[in-house]
């Protein structure tokens, strides 16, 4: 169970990985990034994901792609003595063991932390639950668009564009899998200075609670209350694009260095000594945005580009996710990474991460379903380790 490309800082680190679809997968796919050697156990149907979007092949989905390059997968039906036998043999080599059922689930497969411990004291074992398990919510199902409605998102941006809607991106999946993968990498740091193991627990909930909390706890934090839970900049009906004349510009005439370099270039009319500092425009913050709005309706998205890059002022353009296989900073930078596949080239977005030492990579593609199953339980089978 040695790391399958030896790069990166997590290069070494064993992982059984029981988790589907992506707030689970996505955390395993930065570790797999990081050099671990992550192992996915699935069920004989698979992750669910590995059906949910185009691909090059049936099971092979474009988002099971992504969250699950540089894994290998065995089938296990976990429901068989022969599937627990196999499952018991790869956490006794694991330094982590990361699953997604719920509580009652996984305990009822024999796999729930004791009985994990006891097989393997020293290891890390991440539960990624919808809701933490202390909780009523407990056996409630979980999903980003659930999740997104009861941690406050959805209404916020009803407060943001009149309607209560999701935001574009499967984001409290993707925000509890970095949170699970924070959570596991600092139990592993523990567990090196101290070579103790334990159990951690992430519920996507309370990430998300966390999360919109950040800056929207804000008045509701003090007692007696100062005020309710919202950030109003964020949720003034005015944030949004602007209109140019031919198009959009993102643009945030923000800070006071923006403001005065703003108002020195453009001189608009309304421009007066009442918005002079960030405090007063704070107070007043949708009225800005309908002043500023009406103002970049004045010119071309290109001339407006131009001279707010001239004048320091944050502004870009409108992309698409389309967009950025083409960008052209990100091209620079070698962010994207194209790896061969059976069904050809894929490029994926690489690491965001950079590390002297120990740099991360896509250490290939994902695997088909039970690809490694043979593979791996002869080596379990004979004790060899798998180089590679």
């Amino acid at each position: 169970m040695e790391s399958k490309a030896g790069h990166g800082p997590l290069s070494g680190i064993k992982v059984v990985d029981l988790t589907s679809i992506v707030f689970g997968p996505y955390a395993t796919q930065i570790m797999a990034d990081m050099g671990a050697h992550v192992i996915k156990v699935e069920p004989p149907a698979g992750d669910d994901a590995r059906y949910i979007s185009v691909g090059p092949e049936h099971g092979l989905a474009g988002v099971f792609v992504n969250v699950n390059r540089g894994k290998r997968s065995i089938v296990l039906d976990l429901r068989s003595e022969e599937g627990k036998a196999a499952l018991r043999k790869l956490i006794a080599r694991a330094d982590v063991f990361i699953h997604s059922m719920r509580a009652k689930a996984i305990a009822k497969l024999g796999f729930d932390y004791a009985a994990v411990a006891a097989i393997n004291p020293n290891i890390v074992y991440t539960n990624c639950y919808g809701y933490g398990r202390d909780g009523p919510e407990r056996d409630q199902p979980a999903y980003d668009d659930t999740i997104q409605g009861e941690c406050g998102l959805a209404a916020v941006q009803q407060m943001l564009t009149g309607e209560a809607s999701y935001v574009g991106t499967i984001v409290a999946d993707k925000v509890a899998g970095l949170t699970a993968l924070y959570a596991t990498t600092m139990a592993l740091f523990h567990r090196e200075r101290t070579g103790e193991g334990q159990e951690v627990e992430v519920g996507m909930f309370e990430t998300m609670s966390s999360f919109m909390l950040v800056e929207h706890a804000n008045g509701a934090m003090f007692s007696p209350k100062l005020g309710p839970a919202v950030y109003p900049r964020v949720v003034a009906p005015g944030r949004r694009p602007y209109k140019t004349r031919n198009g959009y510009i993102s643009a945030l005439v923000y800070n006071d260095r923006h403001w005065n370099a703003f108002v020195g270039a453009v001189k608009p009319a309304w421009a007066g000594p009442d918005m002079a500092t960030l405090g007063q425009r704070a107070k007043q913050i949708d009225r800005m945005y309908g002043l500023l709005g009406e103002t970049f309706l004045e010119r071309t998205t290109q001339e407006w580009l131009d001279l707010l890059r001239t004048i320091g002022v944050p502004a870009t353009p409108i992309g698409t996710p389309d967009d950025l296989f083409d960008n052209a900073h990100l091209k620079a930078v070698g962010f994207f990474e194209t790896i061969d596949s059976p069904n050809g080239p894929i490029t994926f977005p690489g690491v965001p991460a950079s590390f002297s030492r120990t740099p991360g990579k896509v250490a290939g593609p994902a695997p088909t379903l039970g690809a490694d199953t043979d593979a791996i339980l002869a080596e379990l089978q004979t004790g060899e380790q798998r180089h590679g």
